[in-house]
C-alpha cells in the first residue's frame, strides 16, 4: 500500500464526515452550523474553524454560490494555501546541520529519528543520533536499535548521564568525521519547563561553540491522535524554545487529521513530514496538497482551484 493511500485510510473517519456536510440542496445557515459542528470535531479548533466559516460566508455572499461542492473547493484551497510549506523549509537537508528533535515521552520521538535517519542515509548522508534523552528508562537503548536499523552511527553514555555531555561528545564526533545529519535525542520533560529551557539552551551553547558552521533545525514531534493536546503541547513548547517544523505521528487510524491545520493556523510553525505507521518507510514529507485532499476524501482539488477561489467564475457553467 502507498503512502497516500495509508494516509487517506488513516483520515477516512473525518473525511466522511466531512463528506456527509456537503450532501445538502442548498446553502443555508443549517449548512453553516453543521460545517462548523463537524470541522471542530475533526480538531481543526474553534479560532481556526471559526476563520475558516468566516472567509467561506464572504465567498458565498460575493459569488452568489448555490452549489454546496464550489464551496467545498473553497475551504481545500483555503487551507492548502495556509498550510503549503516553504521552499526553503528542508534547506536543512542538504548542509552540515544539527537537529533537534523534541517532544513529551510517547509521541514517537525516538521513532521519528529512525525514520529520519534512514532516509538521509537513502539518500547517502552521513548520519549521526546522540542519546540525549537520558532520563527516560530504555530511551539509549530504544534509539540504538533505531540507529542500527538505519545504520546510522550513535554517540550515547549510560542512562542517568549529562545530555549536554552527550551533545557535546557528538558535535565533536561529528565535525571530526564530516558528519552530514546529526540528530539529537532530548528528553519530553514539559512538565518541568525550566530544566527544558537550561537543557536546551546548554546544548545550543555548546553546539554554537564548538560547531558554529553547522545549520540548527528544531523539530517537535507531536502525535496526531491526541487532538488539542497535541496543539498544547506545541504551545508550551514554543515558550521555551525556537521550533522550526513539526513531525505529526499516528495519522494511520485514530487521528481526526484537522490538527494539522490548527497548528499551522494558530502558531504559524510548519507541519514537515507526518507518520503514517511503525515503518521507516512510513513517514514523508508533508505535502499540504495530498492531506487536504485526503481530508476531504476523494474529491481531488484540480490545479487551477486559483480560478474559482480568487477569480471570478460563472457558477452556470460547469467545473
Amino acid at each position: 500500500m502507498g503512502f497516500f493511500q495509508k494516509l487517506k485510510d488513516g483520515l477516512k473517519k473525518t473525511s466522511m464526515s466531512i463528506a456527509n456536510v456537503f450532501k445538502v440542496s442548498e446553502i443555508d445557515e443549517d449548512f453553516f452550523d453543521a460545517l462548523e459542528e463537524t470541522l471542530i470535531g475533526a480538531d481543526m479548533g474553534v479560532e481556526t474553524t471559526e476563520n475558516v466559516i468566516e472567509e467561506l460566508r464572504e465567498k458565498v455572499e460575493e459569488k452568489n454560490l448555490k452549489d454546496a461542492e464550489y464551496t467545498k473547493m473553497i475551504i481545500m484551497e483555503s487551507l492548502m494555501k495556509q498550510m503549503t510549506v516553504d521552499e526553503h523549509a528542508y534547506d536543512f537537508e542538504n548542509t552540515r546541520s544539527v537537529v533537534f528533535v523534541i517532544g513529551v515521552n510517547g509521541v514517537g520521538k525516538t521513532t521519528s529519528i529512525g525514520k529520519l535517519a534512514a532516509k538521509y542515509k537513502a539518500r547517502g548522508k552521513k548520519v549521526m543520533i546522540a542519546a540525549g534523552d537520558t532520563f527516560r528508562a530504555g530511551a539509549v537503548e530504544q534509539v540504538r536499535t533505531w540507529a542500527n536499523r538505519a545504520g546510522a552511527e550513535l554517540i550515547a553514555q549510560g542512562e542517568g548521564g549529562d545530555p549536554s555531555a552527550v551533545v557535546f561528545d557528538a558535535v565533536s564526533a561529528a565535525r571530526a568525521r564530516n558528519t552530514d545529519i546529526l540528530l539529537i535525542d532530548t528528553a519530553g520533560r514539559l512538565h518541568n519547563k525550566k530544566n527544558l529551557m537550561d537543557e536546551l539552551g546548554k546544548m545550543r551553547r555548546i553546539i554554537s561553540k564548538e560547531y558554529p558552521e553547522a545549520y540548527v533545525e528544531t523539530l517537535i514531534v507531536l502525535d496526531g491522535s491526541t487532538g488539542q493536546n497535541a496543539l498544547e503541547q506545541a504551545r508550551q513548547f514554543a515558550n521555551v524554545t525556537e521550533i522550526n517544523g513539526i513531525i505529526l505521528t499516528k495519522l494511520d487510524g485514530t487521528a481526526k487529521g484537522g490538527i494539522a491545520v490548527a497548528i499551522e493556523s494558530e502558531l504559524k510553525v510548519p507541519v514537515k513530514y507526518i507518520g503514517v505507521g511503525e515503518k521507516v518507510e512510513d513517514m514523508e514529507r508533508f505535502d499540504a496538497r495530498q492531506y487536504i485532499t485526503a481530508l476531504f476524501e476523494d474529491f481531488t482539488m484540480p490545479e487551477e482551484a486559483d480560478s474559482y477561489v480568487y477569480g471570478a467564475y460563472d457558477v452556470d457553467n460547469e467545473r
